[in-house]
């Protein structure tokens, strides 16, 4: 992933990534809590699951082509159900990037409270990288 921004850009006031995915691979669940993302499918097939509140989630194919957009806040994950590379730009309305995956989100908030509302037990928290993934490699 390669991100274009205020910070290595500072004439921009958008900001940018662009996403290669490779077959089989995840782009992780996450969110990004300053602007809606809007996306632009380079090449390669993609699946992207969108959640919203009230336990709503919303799976749909991208192409080559195609577009997307996600509200600002809304967590979502692609993968790449092709046999290509998967390329896409996402683009936001912002100066700056910022993204939150679950893993990071998880990491970083007290184990005991996690532990309490989703049961994962503490040992499943404990190895949880602080580091955000981003790109998971194929299965």
């Amino acid at each position: 992933m390669k991100i274009v921004d205020r910070n290595n850009f500072p004439a921009t006031d958008i900001a940018a990534a662009i996403v290669t995915v490779k077959p089989g691979g995840l782009r992780e669940l996450h969110w990004h809590p300053n602007a809606d993302e809007w996306q632009y499918y380079v090449k390669g097939t993609g699946r992207m699951t969108v959640f919203s509140a009230g336990a709503h989630a919303r799976t749909m194919d991208f192409h080559a082509g195609d577009v997307g957009y996600i509200e600002q806040s809304q967590p979502h994950y692609i993968e790449n159900i092709g046999d290509t590379d998967l390329l896409f730009l996402e683009v936001f309305p912002t100066a700056e990037y910022q993204d939150i995956s679950l893993g990071e989100w998880l990491a970083h908030t007290p184990s005991r409270l996690v532990n309490e509302h989703i049961g994962t037990g503490e040992d499943f928290l404990a190895n949880i990288g602080k580091a955000e993934v981003v790109v998971t490699p194929e299965k």
